[in-house]
C-alpha cells in the first residue's frame, strides 16, 4: 500500500466519520494555490472556508507565528500577556463601536459566548427567563454546539441532538414584517442574524434590511448580535459588512479569517452589554493564547489595510465577469449572489443538487471549490488573490463545469 493510500485508509478507520473529505492529501500551500502530496498543484477557491484570508504561507503571519513561538505560548488568563492585550485593543478600535473584547478560539464559541452574554444582560434587565428568547433567520448557520446549532435555523443541522435549548425563535430572512410580529411580544431580548448568509446560500441582507432590524432592536429593548465570523475581516469588500448597512450593532462574533488559519474566534461588545458578565460568568482555558492573539494582529493589520479593500473590489468584479461569462455559454447558474469576494451561484434547476458533483468535478481540474448547500456553489477566495490566480481558477472551474454540460 503506497503512503497516500495508507493515511487515506488512516482517516477512514480513526476519524470520527463526520467530514467526506476529498481523498488528496494536501501538503503545502502559497498564496492562493496548493500542493498534494503527489505534488498535483490546485488553485484554491474556497481559502479553507474563508479562513486563509491572506491565502497560505503569507510571510508576515508566518513572522508573527514564528517570532512569538520563541517567545511565550500559553499563560492562561490568569495572568496577562502582551499579544492578546494588544489585539483586543486594536479590534475595538478597529470596530468602531466595541468597548470590550473576548477572546476564543473558534467561531462557534465566539457565537456561544454571545448567547449566554445576552442571557445574562437580559437577567440583568430583570427579565424573566420567559423574555430571554433570541430571535433568528431561517437559512442561517451559527456553529455547531449545541445553543449555537439551535440558534442555526436550518433542521438539517439539528436532527437527532433533541432535546434542544429553549428560547429561540425563527424568521425568514430578509422578512421585516415576520420580525416585527416574531417580536411583537416583547420577549425578544436579542436578534442575532450574518449579514451574509453563507451556509445559507451566500444569501445576502437585503438593502435596508439591517437598519430595520436595529430599529426594531431599538423600539424594543433588545440587543443586535451580528455573526461576521464569514462575512467579517474584510471579506465583503469592507473590514466588517455592516458597514455597508450603515448600522451599530451591540455585539460581533469573528473567527475564520482573524486568524488567518491559525484558530482564534473573539466577541467584541459594545457599551451596552460590556458590563453584563463579571468575574466568573464565562471563560476559556486556550482563549487569547499569545501565539493566536500575534497572528491575529498581523491577519488585522493587513486585511484592514487600503490595498486589501482594492484587490477584494476588483477581484470580485473579475470573478463576477468570469462566472457571467461561462454562465453565458454553458447556461449553468440562475444567479450569482453575495458581496465582496463571498460569492454564490446558484445552479438551475436542472442541476439542483449537484454542487457536490461539481466539486468533484473541479478537483479533478485542479481546482478547490465549496457549496453553500446542495445547489449553490460557494467562492470565498484569499483576499490577495491574484490576477493569474484568478483567471486559472476560472479557466479550470469552466473546464470543470463544461465536463458537467456533456
Amino acid at each position: 500500500m503506497s503512503n497516500i493510500a495508507h493515511l487515506l485508509a488512516l482517516g477512514r478507520d480513526v476519524y470520527l466519520p463526520v467530514y467526506r473529505p476529498r481523498e488528496v492529501i494536501l501538503e503545502r500551500g502559497q498564496g492562493a494555490r496548493v500542493w498534494d502530496s503527489e505534488g498535483r498543484e490546485y488553485i484554491d477557491l474556497s481559502a479553507g472556508i474563508a479562513v486563509c484570508g491572506l491565502g497560505h504561507n503569507d510571510p508576515d503571519l508566518v513572522a508573527a507565528l514564528t517570532g512569538q513561538a520563541g517567545k511565550l505560548w500559553h499563560t492562561s488568563n490568569v495572568f496577562y500577556s502582551e499579544p492578546p492585550l494588544r489585539l483586543a485593543e486594536e479590534l475595538a478600535a478597529a470596530s468602531r463601536f466595541a468597548r470590550r473584547v473576548f477572546l476564543c478560539n473558534s467561531g462557534a464559541e465566539a457565537n456561544e459566548a454571545a448567547i449566554k452574554l445576552v442571557r445574562k444582560w437580559a437577567s440583568a434587565q430583570g427579565r424573566t427567563p420567559d423574555r430571554r428568547v433570541i430571535a433568528t433567520f431561517r437559512g442561517s448557520f451559527h456553529g455547531r454546539t449545541l445553543a449555537a446549532v439551535t440558534a442555526t435555523a436550518q433542521p438539517k443541522y439539528q436532527e437527532g441532538y433533541e432535546p434542544l435549548p429553549g428560547g429561540f425563535r425563527y424568521v425568514d430572512f430578509n422578512d421585516v414584517t415576520a420580525l416585527e410580529i416574531a417580536m411583537a411580544g416583547g420577549d425578544v431580548a436579542a436578534v442575532m442574524l450574518e449579514p451574509v448568509q453563507g451556509e445559507g446560500g451566500v444569501m445576502p441582507a437585503a438593502p435596508g434590511f439591517l437598519r430595520a432590524v436595529r430599529e426594531l432592536c431599538d423600539h424594543h429593548g433588545a440587543l443586535l448580535v451580528l455573526d461576521e465570523i464569514q462575512s467579517g475581516m474584510g471579506r465583503t469588500g469592507t473590514l466588517f459588512a455592516h458597514w455597508q448597512d450603515d448600522v451599530k450593532p451591540d455585539i460581533v462574533t469573528l473567527a475564520k479569517a482573524l486568524g488567518g488559519g491559525f484558530p482564534i474566534g473573539a466577541m467584541l461588545v459594545g457599551d451596552k452589554a460590556a458590563e453584563a458578565m463579571q468575574f466568573g460568568a464565562h471563560g476559556t482555558t486556550f482563549g487569547g493564547n499569545p501565539l493566536a492573539a500575534a497572528v491575529a494582529r498581523a491577519a488585522l493589520r493587513k486585511l484592514s489595510s487600503p490595498a486589501i479593500t482594492h484587490n477584494v473590489a476588483r477581484q470580485s468584479a473579475a470573478l463576477r465577469a468570469g462566472l457571467d461569462a461561462i454562465n453565458a455559454e454553458l447556461d449553468l447558474f440562475t444567479q450569482v449572489r453575495g458581496r465582496g469576494l463571498m460569492l454564490g451561484a446558484v445552479l438551475k434547476p436542472a442541476h439542483a443538487g449537484r454542487a457536490g458533483e461539481i466539486l468533484d468535478l473541479a478537483a479533478a481540474q485542479g481546482l478547490l471549490l465549496l457549496q453553500a448547500g446542495p445547489d449553490v456553489l460557494r467562492f470565498v477566495p484569499a483576499l490577495n488573490i491574484t490576477d493569474e490566480e484568478l483567471a486559472e481558477g476560472l479557466r479550470r472551474l469552466k473546464l470543470a463545469l463544461a465536463g458537467m454540460a456533456t
